[in-house]
């Protein structure tokens, strides 16, 4: 796809010249007492601190190619590095917050890393780690003043408000090749090291203008409480920009002031992701949940059960979507296009075929590997970084291979069964964990849940028990014994959960994701289960 603007760093430019005063970012975080603070950026505040910055950063040595990685919440100085890195033809790899440690020292030294631009609390995780990555040379720190005692000497440390204060001439914008990479996203790594997708300049642009294709409107105002470092929050931020559209974007995600923030800057669109989606719906139902300027929300597993009672509740529409970070193809079901509960029909240019074991097509209501192609026959690339084994593997003869068994139906939509390797097969047969949750998030028993399968001594072999983790609305009050009886009542029986894991935090990811590992790490010892 041709798109008007070559980089972010050129889109901004663009705008900027084009309406200089433009309130594009709005950044808000709950601060103490529950007060919404916020912080502003229009597009030409944007350009000119992104401009600063990437003079600073080529006075660093970082230019076409290099790599730098951006690890912090989501605060405006997260878009500035990201738009510097473009103005410099430079990669920036975006690290979620919370990783210290090994893994954090991996993510740096596999990423070759020149330097971090960073919050305080991640300077200090990266100063902490044994030994420094090779190419790792400086830091910059949003209100990071002074350098610590504990710095190398070695280690160039600069405090990020004062960088972007500096606005003398800006370097000139880097001309980027279409292919060359753009950023290098981590994947969640519940199976061993986390891989990176290297993403170029043209296929993250490309979505910044399919806003429409997604029911987007002129006057719509986006909203995300996602991180910056998932690639939904990336959509929601370049469809943004290019629009131009405002943004309003949370420190981090909230269930509890989701429609609060909507309500206080006038939002009408948001996303939401499979594990977000029974979080939002336990908090308590209030008389006025109608009472907001939502009008959209595109949804990524919107259980269909939850999906008739969202749009009540809420008074909005579900425009369901399916994608991936590493591209290859998409699904939409715009409102009232498709059957509830179908992730949608393939976009033009693209063929969605299901494929069965034996490597055929199948037919209606067969269950297979959802596979994409380009309808003109140009080739899908995936490229993850330092692993062409695993490059090669999910672009086969054409199809982009996507792990996720499915079914289309006679009419050619789409419908979500489980992803490979993740689905949690019981007494024969696989249980929607979707399902389930769904289920038990209207209990009013919880204020979150997962479901997930655990395998026990006793199990036969492929099968799991089922475990149902969960955060009790009233700790004091809840029991096991009477969300058994919920379940019982309002599940199929395969459905009903065979252990009950009662936690006070479920542990999730930065895309709220829960972290399967991680419960069953804190479920114990499962030799009676």
């Amino acid at each position: 796809m041709q798109t008007p603007d070559p980089n972010l760093a050129a889109l901004v430019s663009r705008q900027a010249a084009n309406y200089p005063d433009f309130k594009a970012l709005t950044f808000v975080n709950v601060a103490n007492g529950g007060v919404l603070e916020d912080e502003t950026r229009t597009f030409a505040e944007l350009r000119d601190n992104a401009g600063a910055l990437a003079n600073q950063l080529a006075a660093l040595g970082i230019g076409n190619g290099s790599r730098f990685s951006i690890m912090m919440a989501n605060y405006p100085a997260f878009v500035e590095a990201m738009l510097a890195a473009a103005w410099l033809g430079a990669v920036f790899i975006p690290i979620d917050p919370r990783v210290v440690g090994e893994k954090l020292h991996y993510m740096l030294q596999f990423a070759e890393c020149e330097g971090v631009i960073c919050t305080p609390e991640c300077a200090d995780a990266v100063l902490q780690l044994g030994n420094a990555p090779d190419k790792l040379k400086w830091l910059i720190v949003l209100g990071g003043g002074d350098a610590p005692a504990k710095k190398p000497a070695d280690l160039i440390w600069l405090d990020y408000d004062n960088v972007v204060a500096q606005k003398g001439k800006a370097p000139p914008q880097a001309i980027t090749a279409p292919d060359a990479p753009m950023m290098m996203m981590f994947t969640s790594g519940t199976t061993g090291n986390p891989k990176a997708v290297v993403q170029p300049f043209s296929q993250y642009m490309a979505a910044a203008y399919l806003g429409g294709i997604f029911g987007i409107q002129d006057d719509d105002i986006l909203y995300t409480g996602l991180s910056l470092t998932h690639i939904n929050a990336q959509t929601t931020l370049r469809r943004g920009l290019a629009g131009p559209l405002q943004v309003v974007i949370s420190r981090k995600f909230t269930k509890s002031r989701l429609w609060d923030i909507c309500r206080a800057y006038d939002c009408t669109v948001f996303n939401l992701l499979g594990g977000m989606i029974p979080e939002v719906f336990s908090v308590p139902e209030h008389p006025d949940d109608i009472e907001n300027p939502v009008r959209l929300v595109i949804s990524a597993g919107m259980p269909p059960d939850l999906w008739v009672e969202y749009e009540r509740r809420f008074g909005l529409k579900i425009c369901e979507i399916y994608g991936s970070t590493e591209g290859g193809g998409a699904l939409v079901n715009r409102p009232g296009e498709g059957p509830i509960g179908s992730m949608g029909k393939v976009l033009p240019g693209s063929e969605a075929v299901c494929f069965n074991e034996a490597g055929e097509r199948c037919a209606p209501f067969e269950p297979g590997e959802l596979r994409f192609r380009r309808a003109d026959g140009s080739p899908i690339v995936v490229n993850y970084l330092k692993n062409p084994k695993a490059s090669a593997e999910k672009v086969q003869d054409g199809w982009f291979h996507t792990g996720d068994i499915v079914h289309q139906d006679d009419e050619g939509w789409f419908f979500f069964h489980f992803r490979v390797g993740g689905g949690v097969r019981k007494n024969g047969d696989f249980v929607s964990t979707a399902l389930v949750e769904s289920a038990i998030s209207r209990s009013g028993l919880v204020s979150d849940v997962f479901v997930y399968g655990v395998n026990t001594p006793k199990n036969v072999a492929g099968e799991k028990n089922l475990v149902a983790a969960v955060v009790p609305h009233d700790p004091g009050s809840f029991t096991k014994e009477a969300l058994i009886a919920y379940c019982r009542a309002n599940l199929e029986r395969n459905d009903v959960p065979d252990i009950i894991q009662v936690l006070a935090e479920i542990p999730r990811t930065i895309s709220e994701k829960p972290i399967e590992r991680a419960c069953i790490d804190l479920l114990g010892n499962l030799q009676d289960a």
